[in-house]
């Protein structure tokens, strides 16, 4: 078997990844397909970003009146510079006002296609008003809007194996069926297409990408599940706070089928591959991202950390014996590279 595995691509030959993979083919044949393809899938996302390229492609679309367009272009513009400061590697691209155009932002994506290599993370943010007519959802442009269909046959092009798109627009849950596939991650604001009032969404989404508080778990990073999980909570907290009838619920779903849910499960494998997907780092692993001599370290560490991330997800389909082999192992060689890590900045 693990002759096999090594065969099958070089990210077999961890001793980990192989006893992981066993781990799931040795559970019943019920439920097996199921497990395996989402440790592959997963373990795949995780090699890949190891030595991977970031795109970022922020839209702000038609606002409509003078206060949107001012809020929908601002985000934007603190995303550009988030992005832009977030580490080597990082391509940037960000329309607005008069370049946000079904035009252009076709021919943005086409750019990012032809530069995106397989191992590369790609992530779309889309900021103003969307529309839904219980059939075809439809983002608002300058000119002709774009329709999910539209934007997922564009990014479908894009060779980056893991995707993240971020629908902050109303009536964006609308879109998840069109957008969503394996590999690709969607968030929207909205539960539905029926959830059409203006969202607030965007306004933390980009607060969480800025706020170390988002960092939950304390490793100087901000997933895209951290970050799912801040901005939701504080427009739950807006709409509290305003004593007003809550419009929009914000939802995500990353295993590329099914219906978009609210909270992360490690029942039905949701929100793994977001909790895997690093958009920000702080402190000294933003500064680690920043030095090509400690870029190889950083990334061996987060690659350890989603290893560990997706055996907790895998924890039901292993033998206790084994989970707990395979997570001590794992742990100290993230203790050990979290050392050398530690020693470098020492010095």
């Amino acid at each position: 078997m693990r002759e096999v595995l090594a065969k099958i691509s070089p990210i077999f030959e961890c001793p980990a990844r192989q006893a992981f993979i066993i781990g799931v083919l040795s559970v019943p044949q019920e439920g097996r397909l199921k497990n395996l393809l989402l440790a592959v899938i997963l373990l795949l996302a995780a090699h890949a970003r190891a030595r991977a390229d970031a795109y970022f492609v922020t839209v702000a679309g038609l606002g409509g009146e003078p206060d949107y367009q001012t809020r929908f272009d601002g985000e934007a513009a603190d995303l550009d510079k988030i992005f832009k400061a977030s580490g080597a590697g990082v391509h940037v691209y960000t329309l607005s006002g008069a370049d946000a155009t079904r035009a252009k932002l076709t021919a943005t994506l086409q750019q990012v296609a032809a530069a995106a290599k397989a191992q590369d993370d790609f992530v779309l943010v889309l900021i103003g008003h969307g529309a839904y007519d219980g059939v075809e959802y439809k983002f608002d442009l300058l000119g002709p809007d774009i329709s999910a269909e539209q934007l997922a046959e564009a990014c479908n092009k894009i060779p980056a194996r893991r995707q993240l798109i971020v629908n902050t627009s109303s009536a964006s849950g609308g879109s998840v069926a069109a957008l969503q596939r394996p590999g690709r991650a969607v968030i929207a604001a909205t539960k539905s297409g029926t959830e059409k009032n203006a969202t607030v969404f965007a306004r933390y989404w980009v607060e969480a990408l800025q706020d170390p508080a988002a960092d939950l778990d304390k490793n100087e990073t901000v997933t895209a599940l951290e970050a799912f999980n801040y901005a939701d909570r504080k427009t739950t907290e807006f709409y509290t706070s305003q004593k007003r009838l809550a419009t929009e619920h914000a939802t995500f779903e990353d295993l590329g089928k099914g219906d978009a849910v609210r909270t992360a499960s490690t029942e039905n494998g949701e929100g793994a591959m977001l909790r895997g997907f690093t958009l920000i780092r702080f402190g000294s692993s933003k500064t680690a991202a920043l030095d090509p001599a400690k870029q190889g370290l950083l990334a061996k560490k987060e690659d350890l950390e989603r290893q560990i991330d997706i055996l907790e997800y895998q924890k039901a389909a292993i033998a206790p014996a084994d989970y707990r082999k395979q997570l001590t192992a794992l742990l100290v060689d993230l203790a050990k590279v979290q050392a050398q890590l530690d020693g470098d900045a020492a010095k």
